[in-house]
């Protein structure tokens, strides 16, 4: 029995093996960002300084670490001509998966780091935001460079997408257990809970990199010891003097000319502010929107369904961009998320049961919108490496350069949030009174009653004026994007023949 689950495992396809590595970290990485500012701010009891100068250090560390990275990752492949010292596709793809194999684990160890008070609350903050965020850059930018690496046709990606959609929706379930053991006033089980996961996430990520590598390692042993082989008469042959390696400062000045990533990395900033703006206030918007009109079962049922939903949404998304193209269905969803806010902002704050859809709807859209731009960045892969001639696609290095600037959204969404909701309200979560807890997991049904109109109606300000402001400033973005169409078309086709172009030269020795 053993032995037979075990070939049916090894037997499984490339893509869902690749698929499985996003459960492992979405099992995670969603409690993380909805619990944390909670636990620090109504747990720990932080003070607003420290909260902010944790914030603030996070920010920068969260935004220079990705480039940094994919720098000591990838700048290796950044010279235009090597040919001593050429790194073939698959040499580049176990790479990847030993990074994985080593950082997935210590993501995992890092998390368990935020649920246990073990020094001040705020030098806990910081350097549990920072060593977390460490390795799941790490993570991410292997995991995403592998998409660009594994396929060139956006069949294939799409279908590595879809499998990664679909394995983060089943790692979101752990936002629903989460909800049963949640309890500020006794963490116990909270911490048990949290255990169980950080270990399903170690072994997950132990056994997939493990397949994955067995998979190259034994399937394309023989192929590389005959191309090295043909190389090295090749190179003997042609004595060809190599080209000096990029420096950083060339490739940022060839990124500088790269008009796409430009107007890519403008769009996706914003992209990233409302995403992680619509994960910090979600529950406040449950708290002073609803609670008194849904009881906390639907409270947890909604809260649930936006972490859900996005991916099994993710998957019907997948299905129109085979059809209309990824450019069209990320035009069409900032055209939906700008209807849907006027509406609800014509509708006001009263119609329950369309502010129910909306609260739900707005982060369902802008969730499933940050899944398909993974598949944006690997185009702009391609055309980078067409645009600047290279030998190897510098994949984790480009996806760290878009981070550099999209991440300071997740740091600007509770900083920005929070100075909107107090210079409207003037009401202030770091207040030890009974609003203290307002970003909370679990509606409350108690609010001042003399702060509760202006505090409600600021809330729904916030949760319509955001998205309207996001979309517009996107939509001018998107339009100045290039990527799409013929223009594409050409791209991929001469990446293709890049990538193909050695292997007539060495058949000719």
């Amino acid at each position: 029995m053993g032995l037979r689950l075990g070939a049916c495992i090894f037997r499984l396809p490339t893509a869902v093996i690749y698929g499985s590595l996003s459960l492992f970290v979405s099992i995670l990485h969603n409690v993380f960002l909805l619990y944390y500012v909670d636990t620090f701010v109504s747990v720990y009891k932080i003070d607003k300084l420290s909260f902010w100068i944790g914030e603030t250090v996070f920010l920068i560390w969260n935004s220079l670490n990705d480039p940094l990275f994919g720098w000591l990752s990838d700048r290796v492949f950044l010279s235009t001509q090597q040919p001593g010292a050429e790194i073939s596709s698959p040499e580049v793809v176990l790479k990847r998966l030993k990074a994985l194999s080593h950082n997935g684990p210590l993501f995992a160890i890092s998390f368990l780091a935020f649920w246990v008070a073990w020094a001040h609350p705020g030098l806990q903050f910081l350097l549990c935001l920072c060593m977390y965020d460490s390795f799941l850059t790490m993570v991410d930018l292997h995991h995403n460079a592998l998409l660009a690496d594994l396929a060139v046709s956006a069949k294939d990606r799409t279908s590595l997408n879809f499998y990664c959609s679909l394995f983060s929706a089943i790692g979101s379930l752990s936002v629903f257990m989460s909800y049963a053991v949640w309890n500020k006033e006794d963490f116990f089980s909270f911490r048990i809970f949290c255990i169980l996961l950080a270990l399903c996430s170690i072994v997950g990520f132990t056994l997939s990199t493990q397949l994955l590598r067995q998979r190259f390692e034994s399937g394309g042993k023989a192929k590389w010891d005959q191309e090295s082989t043909l190389k090295e008469l090749y190179i003997e042959s042609l004595s060809v003097p190599p080209e000096k390696r990029i420096t950083l400062a060339e490739y940022l000045q060839q990124l500088s000319r790269h008009r796409n990533f430009l107007w890519f990395v403008g769009m996706n900033l914003i992209q990233v502010f409302h995403c992680h703006f619509n994960s910090n206030f979600f529950p406040l918007f449950l708290e002073h929107l609803l609670s008194d009109q849904i009881s906390v079962s639907t409270g947890s049922f909604l809260l649930g369904v936006s972490y859900i939903a996005p991916h099994l949404n993710n998957l019907y998304f997948l299905s129109l961009c085979r059809r209309y193209g990824v450019y069209a269905v990320v035009r069409g969803l900032f055209f939906l998320k700008l209807a849907l806010s006027i509406v609800m902002l014509l509708a006001g704050p009263d119609q329950v049961y369309l502010l129910c859809i909306f609260i739900a709807s707005n982060r369902v859209f802008t969730e499933g919108t940050c899944k398909l731009l993974n598949l944006v960045v690997t185009d702009l892969v391609d055309e980078d490496l067409v645009l600047n001639r290279r030998k190897q696609a510098a994949s984790a290095l480009l996806f760290g350069m878009v981070a550099l600037v999209t991440k300071p959204g997740q740091t600007f969404a509770p900083l920005i949030g929070t100075w909107l909701l107090c210079a409207y309200t003037g009401h202030d979560i770091f207040q030890r009174n009974p609003l203290s807890n307002v970003v909370s997991a679990q509606p409350k049904l108690e609010s001042p009653a003399f702060l509760e109109p202006t505090l409600r109606q600021g809330c729904f300000y916030l949760l319509v004026f955001v998205p309207i402001t996001c979309a517009l400033l996107q939509l001018l973005s998107w339009s100045q994007f290039s990527l799409h169409g013929k223009r594409l078309q050409m791209v991929k086709a001469q990446r293709q023949n890049l990538t193909q172009g050695q292997a007539p030269e060495v058949k000719t020795i």
